[in-house]
Formats: structure tokens, sequence, C-alpha cells
């Protein structure tokens, strides 16, 4: 398949296109930055992708939406400047052919909830983010409606890894320990998450996007809740870091759930239809 991906340079597209590329597709890595992979298969185009003219190249078969400005920040207003943007280009996309569109989401367009997130579960936003996205989401697919186009909008949860990039709390965790600092300032911990490891964040999503059985909303998660101090401390451990967290320095965030985790039905079935095993 023939697949672009747009935020190919990032945090999350990296690893997605590099998955992609070891199974055979050939990637359009649409971006700010050069990708560079040792596979074949791989065309960039560098610039910015709301510029991208969808008529000077062959159309993809699936348009992979990864880009959005900010993603960790969630209260800067550049997600709600950016939103009729991102609306621009995925309608431009269809109306030159594109048939099946992919966005990234995001368990922080459901806002405060409590409990499992499953493809029904209301929506309620409460930050910039959230709201951009969840709009998007909305519009998203209306546009694919209109156009007799498959979507699929992939939820995502919690990425852990431990390579330093991004800025989730996992990132400054371990820029912390390489700068030798004995705490990192932390909140209670006991909030419950779904956790993925960032190698299988980035496998499932490409396994998502590479068929078309399943769509709609769909979650890239574990399937499980663990508090937060938990996790973080078996990541201590796994990685041999001497740092330790400080306890009730932050206070929690109020949009934050004490518990919530997603659904992973529609994943099983993914990974079952393309022959992959599932923990």
């Amino acid at each position: 398949m023939r697949i672009m991906v747009t935020g190919a340079d990032g945090y999350i597209g990296q690893g997605v296109v590099d998955q992609l590329l070891q199974r055979g597709h050939d990637v359009i890595a649409a971006s700010f930055g050069v990708v560079v992979s040792p596979h074949s298969g791989l065309v960039n185009y560098t610039g910015d992708v709301f510029e991208y003219c969808f008529d000077d190249a062959p159309v993809p078969d699936v348009l992979l939406h990864l880009a959005w400005r900010d993603g960790f920040k969630h209260n800067e207003v550049s997600h709600l400047e950016d939103l009729s943007k991102h609306y621009v280009f995925i309608r431009r996309a269809l109306e030159a052919g594109v048939r099946h569109v992919a966005v990234m989401g995001s368990m922080h367009e459901v806002g405060y909830h409590e409990g499992v997130i499953d493809s029904r579960t209301p929506c309620n936003p409460t930050t910039p983010y959230g709201v951009a996205k969840n709009a998007l989401r909305q519009l998203t697919f209306e546009l694919c409606r209109k156009y007799d186009a498959k979507i699929q909008w992939l939820r995502g949860f919690y990425l852990v890894s431990s390579d330093g990039r991004g800025e989730s709390i996992f990132s400054k965790i371990v820029r912390a320990e390489r700068e030798n600092k004995q705490e990192f300032p932390f909140t209670s911990g006991r909030c419950k998450y779904d956790f993925l490891p960032y190698d299988k964040f980035c496998e499932y999503t490409a396994l998502t996007v590479t068929q078309d059985t399943v769509d709609g909303i769909i979650n890239i998660c574990s399937g499980m809740p663990v508090s937060l101090g938990d996790y973080i401390e078996k990541f201590l451990i796994e990685n041999n870091f001497n740092i330790r967290l400080a306890y009730g320095k932050y206070p929690d965030r109020p949009y934050d759930s004490p518990c919530l985790w997603g659904d992973d039905t529609k994943l099983k079935t993914i990974l079952d239809l393309c022959g992959e095993g599932h923990e």
C-alpha cells in the first residue's frame, strides 16, 4: 500500500513510519524534517503539511494524519488556531481521491470520565487540546461520509518510552535521570490510566491503518488500568534508574480521572485479522 504519513518526523510518526516500511509498504513521509530509514519505499516531502499539493503526486491508498502542534501542552491556543487547517487539509485529500483516512485522536477528547472508554463514550472535553481533537473527529467523520471514504479515528492513550524523546512524563523522567537529579517532583500517583509501550503503540497503529475491515473509533491501548505511581516505579526499576519520585509535590490535575482505560475489543480483532498475537 502507499501510505501518506503526516508529522512523520514527530514522536509517534518516526516509529509508525518504521513499522510501515518494515512491513513492505510505501510511505510518503510529510513533515518539516527529513525522515531517514534503512528500509526501501520511503519518499520525503519536507515543508508545511497543510500546503501539500495532492495533484503533484500519486493519490495515496491511505492518509494517516499524525501532524499536530503542541500535543503535550493541553492548554495552548494553537490547538484551536490550527483546527481549520486540519479540516481543510483532510477535505483536500478527499477531494483528490483519497478514500481511506486515519487520524490520531486522544483519550483527552473524552474529557473527564471514570471507567472504560469505548467508541460510544460521550465526549465532553475541557482543554483546548481535547476540544480541538474532538471537533476534528466530528468534522472528519462527516467529511468521510460525504465522500464515501473509510474513516479510522485512532484514539491514543498513554505512550511509554525510555529514549527521552517527546514531552510525556516518562520523557521528562528520563531527562532528569540523565541530569543526575535525585528526585522527580510528582503528583499523588494514585490515578489509574491505560499505558502502552512506544513500540507496541506504533506497531498497533501501523497494523490498524493497513487493514480496512475494522473502522470508526479504534482505541490504541492496553485495555488495562494501572496506577501512574505503580507504573512509573516499575519503569524506574526496569531501566535501572537512580532517580526517585517525590510524591505530592504537584496536585493532581482537576481534569484527570481517578481511573480510566480503553476498551481494546476492536484492536484485538485487528490483531487477530493480521495474524498478530496480543497480550
